[in-house]
């Protein structure tokens, strides 16, 4: 809930040009999302609610940092276009699967996980070149954005790929 409340002020911060507060908002959204999975596991409370809001707070505030990011000409369209079809095309293949109760089981690949990986530490080492411009990762900054670039589509093909195969195999019969 907390990514979720940040989520606007931190847009507020990106677009008025005050990185430093937008730096410090983004890390703390990062931090409290990492202790929230720490301490769900430590003390065995997933509840059903976080399982949908977890993987919602992150898309949310990547999709938005990039959205904002792009605006503020920090990060290409295409890499943008290319996050945003990935994650649009996953929601409504999901979604419809999830709706007609073909296929309920959508746990993000090694894949999709790594291509989430390197979308927060591309967006990371936007912001933090904003805030310390002389720290010379622009050569970082843009292999992350080309890896993004790469890595969405990669990761969408081999999503639709699973679930394909995941609904194309044949049931097997209950023994009664």
């Amino acid at each position: 809930m907390l990514r979720l409340f940040a989520l606007p002020f931190l847009v507020i911060t990106i677009l008025d040009g005050r990185w430093v507060a937008a730096f410090v908002l983004l890390w703390v959204a990062g931090i409290s999302d990492g202790l929230d999975g720490l301490l769900a596991r430590v003390l065995k409370q997933r509840t059903v609610l976080g399982q949908y809001l977890d993987p919602i707070a992150d898309k949310l505030l990547l999709s938005t940092l990039f959205v904002v990011l792009t605006h503020v000409n920090l990060v290409p369209r295409f890499v943008t276009v290319l996050v945003f079809s990935r994650d649009l095309g996953i929601l409504l293949i999901s979604t419809l699967l999830f709706a007609t109760n073909t296929l309920r089981d959508f746990r993000p690949s090694l894949l999709g996980k790594a291509n989430t990986l390197v979308q927060i530490l591309g967006v990371l080492t936007v912001m933090t070149c904003q805030v310390l411009p002389g720290a010379r990762l622009s050569e970082m900054k843009g292999m992350l954005l080309w890896s993004i670039a790469v890595m969405a589509p990669v990761s969408a093909a081999e999503y639709a790929w699973i679930v394909f195969r995941r609904v194309s195999m044949p049931t097997v019969p209950s023994k009664s």
